[in-house]
């Protein structure tokens, strides 16, 4: 069921998800599903799916809001384009005044207390950060041990205390964010964390299946990347008979090219003549 509210850019408009109906939802689990949407096309087709969230881009959002008006669009501040607190601050405030639902970072704590102090929703991201992986050595699932639960823990309840009011969590151990979950007041968005969050994430790619190789917390809905090689093989066998055509001289054909009637062109060869001829 959608809900009337009023957006960061003072319009008023309707939401799959608002900040708090996923607050309501804190204990059930699965509740909202989320994808991620860069396109106008991708936005709608999430839309018209029964998706309720979306994450983008930040810089993306405008494009994202042409295909839906109503998912719920967390906008993620990339590291490069935001990255001292003015710049946070402005590239977060135009997210949200395109049309972004909340930000996520997986910053400071510091940043997302700036984000927070002027109510803007803020999701922040633990367990496996990718773009963080260096510190864990290899990809793979965080809080397997008594210690890292322990840690875990830590910064979900410091994330809380920041102000967020949501996690993107990343390849956490399923008991483990179970566990967490019931300590924590934070919306919980599972990305290969199992059963226990509010949302189940996924990417787009992996679920369309636009590349061969899917992780192994995804499931493939679809074969894109098949359709992918099937219309670059058409693309190409396109090309060959168009070029193959330019060489036996049959391209562009009678229909193909702008053709007056005879008596405008011979008018058009005599004044050329005269021209030559002066």
């Amino acid at each position: 069921m959608a809900d009337r509210i009023f957006s960061f850019g003072a319009q008023p408009v309707t939401r799959l998800a608002t900040v708090a109906s996923l607050r309501a939802a804190k204990g059930r689990y699965g509740s909202f599903a989320q994808v991620t949407a860069e396109t106008a096309e991708e936005a709608a087709a999430a839309e018209a799916a029964g998706i309720e969230m979306v994450t983008c881009r930040a810089r993306n959002v405008t494009e994202v809001r042409r295909g839906s008006q109503a998912v719920f669009v967390i906008a993620a501040l990339g590291f490069a384009e935001a990255v001292t607190n003015d710049e946070i601050l402005r590239t977060a405030f135009r997210a949200v005044t395109d049309g972004a639902d909340a930000v996520i970072t997986g910053r400071r704590l510091e940043v997302v207390e700036l984000l927070a102090a002027e109510d803007i929703p803020v999701v922040g991201h633990l367990g496996f950060v990718p773009r963080k992986s260096t510190w864990v050595g290899r990809i793979r699932g965080v809080g397997r041990t008594p210690d890292e639960a322990e840690q875990l823990l830590g910064r979900f309840r410091r994330l809380e205390d920041a102000g967020a009011f949501a996690v993107e969590a990343e390849l956490i151990s399923a008991p483990l964010l179970e566990e967490i979950g019931k300590r924590s007041g934070l919306v919980t968005i599972s990305l290969g964390s199992g059963p226990s969050a509010e949302v189940q994430f996924l990417f787009g790619s992996d679920i369309c299946g636009e590349t061969d190789r899917v992780p192994r917390h995804a499931r493939k809905y679809a074969d894109l990347a098949s359709l992918y090689r099937t219309i670059q093989d058409t693309r190409i066998s396109a090309f060959r008979s168009f070029r193959q055509d330019v060489a036996g001289g049959t391209f562009p054909a009678s229909g193909e090219m702008i053709e007056p009637d005879a008596e405008a062109a011979r008018a058009v060869r005599d004044r050329l003549a005269q021209l030559s001829d002066g």
